[in-house]
């Protein structure tokens, strides 16, 4: 159901996703006012929601486009007539190519390319008529994907030398931010070394006569340092929309910046210290990274969290909370607990509910999933 009459979360079946809508309103406002004073230009991660209406939100809150990660994504926002798309991972492979010409035949539609050999395929496959906006990818210290900076200019030479292609600009993905963990000076300086390092790239393409009007950097945690940089011209955070517990470990959000959680129910506390909640791993995000160390904070029902309590281990229907707070739970107690990470819980879910207060008001689809 769409819009359907508000319903108190205690009749809710759990586990249930849940974003609390004014916590989701109040973080794309603050967003949308930090990279309004650092001048920049803001397009968000859509692999956080996978959300329409979250989306609309968004553009509603100032985003020019969105970022993506998959093919589905891509899709989804061109048929929902969002018109600027920038899809951040490479395509490669005869059906991802096959994909990006059809999705640039339609417009609006920007690729990260980082070598040559991604990029042959799709200059071959768009060489009869449709072109190929691109932005090169660069590694600024994650050593994920992107081209060394000191490679940028001869890789820029080789992909625009290619039939079809036209560069755009350059894009980071400051996600080894993280590797600071609570060090907040250390991740603010990577993230102000990771924009200034991109704006040099920039600057290299074109001093050798290539236009780059794109300078993007992206991330949450790199969203108060990186669009700082003088020369930055756009920023691509995601998990801002709702925040999560790698993002208050990282001291990029308070708890109560959080929108995101999961509402589930104790169903057993047959052991001492022990109490057995109904969110297991196919309702959370078990991502090994995040530095949270934890499946999620444990809240009250009214997302409050609950001191004494840890969400350390879980099994696919089952989640174990451990500490002395469980000698406070009992059978049917209802709970909401912040994910580790936003990203892979959302992608857990076929649908969320939009809560405000005590009542879930809305219910959207999720979609683009695996």
């Amino acid at each position: 159901m769409t819009a359907a009459p508000p319903v108190p979360l205690d009749e809710l079946p759990t586990p249930a996703l849940l974003i609390d809508r004014p916590r989701m309103e109040a973080n794309l406002t603050a967003m949308a006012a930090s990279i309004g004073a650092a001048g920049v230009a803001l397009r968000p991660h859509f692999k956080t929601s996978k959300c329409v209406a979250v989306a609309r939100r968004q553009l509603a809150h100032g985003a020019i486009g969105f970022t993506c990660a998959t093919p589905a994504e891509v899709a989804l926002l061109q048929d929902a007539a969002v018109e600027d798309v920038l899809w951040a991972h490479q395509p490669v492979g005869p059906a991802k190519v096959a994909f990006a010409v059809q999705a640039l035949s339609r417009g609006g539609l920007t690729i990260a390319l980082d070598s040559l050999e991604v990029a042959e395929p799709l200059s071959a496959a768009a060489a009869a008529g449709v072109e190929v906006p691109f932005v090169l990818e660069v590694d600024t210290g994650l050593h994920r994907a992107g081209v060394d900076p000191d490679r940028a200019v001869k890789t820029a030479a080789e992909l625009t030398a290619l039939p079809a292609l036209e560069l755009r600009g350059v894009l980071t993905h400051e996600g080894h931010l993280a590797a600071h963990g609570t060090d907040r000076a250390g991740l603010e300086a990577a993230g102000d070394l990771a924009g200034r390092t991109l704006v040099q790239v920039a600057e290299a393409l074109r001093a050798e006569g290539h236009a780059c009007p794109l300078v993007s950097v992206g991330s949450t945690p790199g969203a108060t340092s990186a669009p700082f940089a003088e020369g930055v011209t756009e920023a691509r955070p995601g998990t801002y929309v709702y925040f999560d517990a790698n993002q208050v470990g990282l001291g990029s959000a308070q708890t109560g910046q959080c929108a995101q959680t999961v509402l589930t129910r104790v169903t057993s506390t047959q052991r001492p210290g022990t109490a057995i909640v109904d969110a297991g791993i196919k309702a959370m995000s078990s991502d090994s990274i995040a530095t949270a160390g934890i499946l999620g904070i444990v809240c009250d029902a009214a997302g409050t969290p609950l001191p004494g309590l840890e969400f350390t281990n879980a099994n696919e229907e089952h989640g174990y909370l451990t500490g002395p707070g469980t000698a406070d739970l009992r059978v049917g107690d209802l709970l909401r607990i912040i994910p580790n990470h936003a990203c892979g819980t959302t992608n857990m879910w076929s649908t969320l509910y939009f809560v405000d207060g005590d009542q879930a008001t809305d219910r959207h689809p999720i979609e683009a999933r695996y």
